[in-house]
């Protein structure tokens, strides 16, 4: 679904960065595909923080806020994203698990029609009405890492919510994809190979963007460095960008929820 086509749809994507194994990366994710897709590629977006009792991209907002308001060089580049998108900055949201299909439903029902709706779930399936709530998204994207036990977990999480959900043809899941997060560019050769032919057996979409071990995924709005890359009030800044694959990962996302 392209820009175009998305401001016609009358109804929003349901999307959620998920996994059962927390560490990995899904709610940077959610920040990234959020603020990437809404600040720079136009789309409308909302995000529902259902991390429950954290809601740590209401905290992120909250954080990003009060440097935007002490700082006068982020000051000055809000004020001018605002005046060149004229928009605000995307809602977030905050919910509980078994709340969160509810609580988007109600934003939308009140006259806010976002094209998607971004979900930060808990890191585990065990918490209450996280299954009903992924049973409620249209697409699911999983991030892994080559690490043994976050792997098997990430793949036990994805096997079961491919067969219980996906297909099942009375679940709105349309699809569930996994990628590689936090990759050594050193290791990325027999390892994830081997790694690479045990997902395709177990018939598991793997995407073909990875991205790269790089802590540039975990810089927020800092008052002495003006680069910005992980932040709910602006895009990842474009010396940032480059190498991160964040770009391409966008792109491949997109691509699959069109």
């Amino acid at each position: 679904m392209n820009e175009s086509n998305m401001e016609n749809e009358k109804t929003p994507l349901y999307v959620a960065f998920s996994t059962q194994k927390g560490g990995v990366g899904k709610t940077t994710f959610t920040v990234l595909a959020a603020s990437y897709l809404y600040y720079l590629k136009g789309y409308d977006v909302a995000v529902v923080d259902c991390d429950y009792p954290q809601h740590s991209i209401a905290g992120m907002r909250k954080r990003d806020a009060e440097q935007v308001g002490a700082d006068e060089d982020y000051k000055r580049m809000a004020y001018e994203q605002f005046t060149r998108l004229g928009k605000k900055a995307y809602p977030v949201l905050c919910s509980s698990p078994e709340k969160a299909i509810a609580t988007a439903d109600e934003h939308i029902a009140a006259g806010h029609v976002p094209d998607i709706v971004f979900f930060d779930l808990p890191g585990t399936v065990n918490s209450e009405g996280v299954i009903n709530s992924l049973a409620g998204m249209d697409y699911i994207f999983t991030p892994i890492s080559a690490d043994k036990v976050v792997l098997e977990s990430s793949l036990s999480f994805a096997m079961a919510i491919q067969k219980l959900l996906v297909k099942n043809e009375a679940c709105r899941l349309a699809g569930l994809y996994l990628f590689w997060n936090m990759v050594d560019g050193r290791e990325k050769t027999d390892l994830y190979t081997v790694y690479d032919k045990t997902i395709k057996e177990l018939e598991l979409p793997l995407m073909k963007t990875f991205i790269p071990d790089t802590k540039r995924y975990k810089k927020e709005l800092v008052a002495d460095k003006k680069a910005v890359f992980r932040s709910t009030l602006f895009p990842a800044s474009h010396p940032l960008v480059r190498g991160s694959n964040l770009e391409e990962l966008m792109t491949e996302i997109v691509y699959y929820i069109k």
